[in-house]
């Protein structure tokens, strides 16, 4: 996974009057999900940007509204690349990854992000580009190769995750297809419905037309 440095400023006022006076600056709002765990009553010090959401009555988890700037992040969003990324915010440097964004319907601006926060010993769940290797048996018969899913989901270590995941179609015959079920990565769980077609080799009216003349 490629590395990234980003810096962001806690934001500390979260009405709609002051997103949209962050968004005319060519700021984006975004929010650093997965902070620590901690025991319930807290009696710590939040820093700014902070907050405490309750996920039982004993424990709780630490999580941080943040502004980041828009020409900052265009490098981490506009790419098919995923990155581990260095974010620094309240003078605190933590690992992330960039989970999901909100675009405007119209415009296509981004208009918020979240972040996941990373740990060496903690699976997280991303997506991830898939890229096709090899010359498919059933293109060379006449067929059209086709990629259904662009992006896989798999669950892992954020330090064992790929750039991409490989897919290799040497023996994808014609009219044939290559499932999720049927893939496999070391250290990696695939997290797709196994019988999701990740690509296939169909066929062509030329195809066709070869297969009905050897058949005659």
């Amino acid at each position: 996974m490629k590395k990234y440095v980003l810096n962001a400023e806690p934001r500390v006022e979260l009405g709609k009057k002051s997103v949209k006076a962050l968004r005319k600056e060519g700021k984006i709002p975004a929010v650093i999900n997965g902070g620590a765990l901690v025991e319930l009553p807290f009696n710590g010090t939040l820093k700014p940007g902070e907050k405490l959401v309750e996920i039982d009555d004993k424990r709780g988890i630490i999580t941080t509204d943040i502004v980041v700037k828009g020409e900052d992040v265009r490098k981490l969003i506009y790419t098919p690349d995923i990155f581990e990324v260095d974010l620094t915010v309240n003078g605190e440097t933590k690992k992330v990854v960039m989970k999901e964004l909100q675009f405007q319907p119209v415009k296509d601006t981004v208009l918020h992000i979240d972040f996941q926060e990373v740990y060496p010993d903690k699976p997280i769940i991303m997506e991830v580009p898939v890229q096709i290797e090899g010359h498919a048996e059933g293109v060379k018969a006449g067929g059209k190769l086709t990629l259904s899913m662009r992006k896989l989901k798999v669950k892992a270590v954020y330090s064992e995750i790929p750039e991409r995941l490989v897919v290799n179609v040497d023996s994808l015959g014609l009219g044939k297809s290559m499932a999720v079920g049927d893939l496999h990565y070391e250290g990696l769980e695939l997290m797709n419905a196994k019988n999701a077609v990740v690509c296939a080799v169909q066929l062509t009216r030329a195809a066709r037309g070869a297969a009905a003349k050897a058949q005659a």
